[in-house]
């Protein structure tokens, strides 16, 4: 029952991965693809050797604000993957936060990596990782009106680009956080699949 239980998870987190990573791409049908590459085929990200690339078709109609909300989510996406990835490599080098994560005893580095830490969490544990994640999507992390997606100097906290002196040099920076993102997506999700299918330390046995 249990075996299932994770099969299950994987499967939906897999299946969510693989969407958002397509949610912010584009060519779909004559007119239409027309009209929308005409519309992004400058915006960031558009390069080669792909171009404007939405197999979806989610902007296909040319809508700037659905086009700025999608290219929003796939920031966040990037950021948060680029976290997971990072995260993931350094517990499986056995790095690990030091003390307890429970008052039962738990130590963070009795967790483990990859999946089975994800399920070593104690649900208090888990409920204050996803309150923590609520706040700062809620009322934290702030869009600076009028400004670029993902551009979250509204906020409390303090954020941007750091180096980034002049227009060319932030939109520089801007490029390569999306790519760089875009890579971690793939990244993750490969991880995962790696992790739940048992070989993941034929990959990163070096780490070890």
């Amino acid at each position: 029952v249990e075996l299932k239980r994770n099969q299950a998870i994987m499967k939906l987190a897999v299946a969510t991965c693989l969407f958002a990573s397509a949610a912010a791409f584009a060519p779909t049908k004559d007119a239409a693809t027309s009209t929308s590459l005409k519309a992004f085929e400058d915006e960031l990200g558009a390069q080669p050797p792909l171009g404007f690339f939405d197999p979806l078709g989610l902007v296909a109609d040319g809508d700037t604000a659905k086009f700025e909300r999608l290219r929003g989510v796939e920031i966040k996406h990037g950021r948060i993957c680029m976290l997971g990835v990072v995260g993931y490599l350094v517990n499986k080098a056995g790095i690990y936060l030091p003390g307890e994560i429970s008052t039962d005893g738990t130590k963070f580095s009795d967790l483990g990596s990859g999946w089975d830490a994800s399920f070593a969490v104690p649900v208090a544990g888990a409920l204050q990782v996803l309150a923590f994640c609520g706040f700062l999507e809620i009322a934290a992390w702030k869009q600076a009106e009028g400004s670029f997606p993902g551009d979250f100097s509204a906020s409390g906290f303090p954020v941007g680009f750091v180096g980034a002196d002049s227009e060319e040099a932030q939109y520089d920076y801007r490029a390569k956080e999306l790519n760089q993102g875009r890579a971690a997506q793939m990244g993750m999700l490969a991880l995962m699949v790696h992790d739940k299918l048992g070989n993941v330390d034929d990959l990163l046995g070096w780490l070890n």
